[in-house]
């Protein structure tokens, strides 16, 4: 009897049975509030989204603050740049992100007329910066930084507000799209994300070459 009773005091001292030591251990794997303020390079729960659209959400506002430290500052001479009569100018580019983001706004969040997501655009410009090319070089010239910038803007906190309404069952909701294969809206937003990262590098080096 009183090597059982010392067998159970050991294990009671070492934690086995305690309820109250094992506990707090489980807490530490849980997943952050939605109330802890997380800062841009840590991805996680944000305030007012769900749990997936808040780990989407992370690598939007990450990426884009990787596109506007680039361009931050940035003079009328290296945003319309051209390295040659068949590139885009910075500008363009700039513009071209807003587009893609909108397009998959119109495709995405359905039941919103197009013409409430038009921010003041004519559905010209919209086109120009959608196909680039000879449209882009001719329309994108001589428009401010902060032409392209507020429009980002506008488009990004429109997507934002959009994304406090949709739930994960949403964000994995499938459709036929990238050659006709089933893709899921987390596919189609996370190509707003990674489309930033491809143009992002060619920004700066159009930058580092305008001259």
């Amino acid at each position: 009897m009183e090597t059982t009773n010392n067998r159970r005091n050991f294990l009671k001292s070492t934690g086995v049975l305690s309820a109250g030591l094992l506990l707090p251990s489980l807490g530490i794997a849980q997943p952050p509030k939605a109330s802890k303020e997380l800062g841009i390079h840590e991805f996680g729960r944000r305030s007012g989204y769900t749990s997936e659209v808040s780990i989407l959400v992370s690598m939007m506002d990450w990426m884009r603050d990787t596109v506007i430290r680039g361009v931050r500052n940035i003079s009328q001479k290296e945003l319309d740049f051209l390295l040659d009569d068949d590139s885009n100018s910075i500008g363009a580019m700039l513009m071209h992100l807003a587009g893609t983001e909108r397009y998959y706004q119109i495709d995405t969040f359905k039941g919103i007329p197009k013409k409430a997501l038009s921010f003041g655009v004519s559905d010209e410009m919209w086109d120009a910066a959608s196909s680039l090319g000879n449209k882009g070089r001719a329309t994108f010239k001589g428009k401010s930084p902060a032409f392209y910038l507020d429009k980002l803007a506008e488009v990004r906190e429109y997507s934002l507000n959009e994304l406090k309404n949709r739930d994960d069952a949403w964000l994995y909701a499938t459709t036929n799209f990238f050659g006709n294969q089933p893709t899921n809206n987390y596919c189609k937003w996370f190509h707003v994300v990674e489309h930033e990262s491809n143009h992002n590098g060619q920004i700066r080096i159009i930058k580092k070459r305008a001259v």
